[in-house]
């Protein structure tokens, strides 16, 4: 497979449907990739389920979508923050779906998608409401939960660097759910910050490698 290298954040994210699930990287601010957020509003998908850490923050990025009225359903583990104010008023409106998940649980449940794990049982959320209606077991005297997998049809990441082969490489922080994500979405996107050419990334250095990913777009100077 060879990675296709974009002009434009529009050409990265060009054919994404409506209705798809769409995992989106980042750790609040931190490598989110705000530039593929921008230009998937521009390309018109609608109804999209968003998987990601939070539901947003002030107006860009993942509040600037779900300000368009494109999302449907956010799955996430911090919904509400200090300036979540977008994700707030469209969830009390009833204008948007809300799943809480567990930051640790979210993290497996998308990386299982990518191991193809069928389910697996975690003691997260036993006992609590994030637990209703679903299968549990007592495994070593603790009672465990049955998770699913999260998979996507898209995954919108935010990388610090690329070969022009599509490995990736992160910064600190940005690493959170990039990594995980990449491996368990049809397509992969990858917004970066430097594009250096093939050889230019110590091998052992690469987190996620080429044949994780399908599109990179390198990002645009200030």
């Amino acid at each position: 497979m060879t990675v296709q290298l974009c002009d434009t954040a529009d050409e990265a994210v060009a054919g994404i449907e409506d209705g798809s699930t769409v995992l989106v990287g980042g750790f609040g601010m931190a490598g989110m990739p705000v530039a593929l957020i921008d230009a998937l509003i521009r390309q018109g998908a609608t109804d999209l389920t968003v998987v990601s850490n939070n539901a947003g923050n002030g107006d860009t990025g993942l509040a600037a979508l779900l300000a368009k009225g494109r999302v449907r359903k956010v799955v996430c583990s911090f919904p509400r923050q200090s300036d979540s104010y977008v994700f707030d008023e469209l969830y009390l409106a009833g204008k948007v779906e809300l799943e809480v998940v567990p930051q640790g649980n979210l993290a497996e449940r998308i990386r299982a998608a990518g191991a193809g794990i069928g389910a697996f049982f975690c003691p997260t959320g036993a006992g609590t409401l994030l637990a209703e209606g679903k299968e549990t077991r007592v495994i070593d005297g603790r009672t465990h939960v049955l998770e699913y997998p999260i998979k996507g049809d898209v995954a919108l990441i935010g990388a610090y660097r690329s070969d022009r082969m599509g490995n990736l490489v992160y910064r600190k922080t940005a690493r959170n759910f990039g990594p995980v994500m990449a491996t368990a979405a049809t397509t992969v996107i990858a917004q970066v910050r430097d594009l250096v050419d093939t050889g230019g990334i110590d091998p052992e250095n690469v987190v996620t490698p080429s044949v994780y990913v399908d599109r990179v777009v390198q990002e645009a100077s200030a």
